[in-house]
């Protein structure tokens, strides 16, 4: 339990590592703040985490301006005051370039870019006000290191440039106590993955495992909590962006 509970925004909350992050900080006896798309969902991981008074859900489409705004408001009105956000919302659609469509191009900005800027926006305002709070995102270890055997440009571009925002931001409000810093995973052991293509994923780390969902918590929680690191993107994946192996 924290002695001095956080109100932690969440975005992808409903499923995941987002909802893994969301299980972890009620653990702790934190405020969660959660966002997905559709009530629906919300509603059943809400039933699944149990903890009533300290999840507020809030719907939206997060590439909106709009549901970033929803957000901060109703979080400030519940609970007081915003200390962490996690960029968590993202998709990952790895493909040769000439394969992209349009519809991709379009999904991936709207979640992975516009679904980082307009809440990162908020929360920088809210928590420079405040003096005080943790922006954490969660991006890609492929962005750091690309590898031709997972071709993934658009993941790849926007990634990259959300990992290279992380310490564009964390210099700009690092004189108003606002910490910014990244997790950036490997491969990890989600439902995205079917058990049948374990075996090559695994040969895209020099330790030749597959990482837990877990570990992409505990590094979360290392940074939301840490007083003096920032700017820091963490890798999370055996050890991929290392160097060759």
């Amino acid at each position: 339990m924290s002695n001095h509970p956080k109100t932690v925004v969440i975005t992808g909350a409903s499923s995941g590592i987002g909802f893994a992050l969301a299980e972890a900080y009620l653990a702790r006896g934190d405020n969660v703040v959660g966002n997905a798309r559709t009530q629906q969902r919300l509603d059943a991981a809400a039933a699944r985490l149990g903890h009533p008074d300290n999840f507020l859900p809030v719907a939206g489409d997060i590439a909106l301006p709009a549901t970033a705004r929803a957000i901060f408001e109703r979080a400030s009105a519940r609970f007081g005051k915003v200390d962490v956000l996690v960029n968590n919302a993202g998709i990952f659609i790895a493909k040769p370039v000439g394969e992209y469509t349009e519809e991709d191009v379009e999904n991936i900005v709207n979640t992975n870019l516009k679904g980082f800027f307009y809440i990162t926006q908020q929360a920088a305002a809210h928590m420079r006000a405040n003096r005080a709070g943790h922006i954490v995102s969660i991006t890609a270890s492929l962005a750091m290191q690309p590898t031709a055997q997972v071709p993934a440009l658009l993941p790849v571009l926007i990634k990259g440039g959300l990992n290279h925002a992380t310490r564009g931001l964390a210099l700009e409000l690092a004189p108003h106590g606002v910490k910014v810093s990244a997790v950036a995973p490997g491969i990890i052991d989600t439902p995205l993955h079917g058990a049948g293509t374990h075996d090559f994923l695994k040969t895209l780390s020099p330790s030749g495992e597959i990482g837990q969902v877990r570990d992409v918590v505990d590094a979360v929680l290392y940074l939301t909590g840490a007083a003096f690191t920032s700017g820091v993107v963490l890798p999370v994946d055996g050890g991929a962006t290392a160097g060759r192996w």
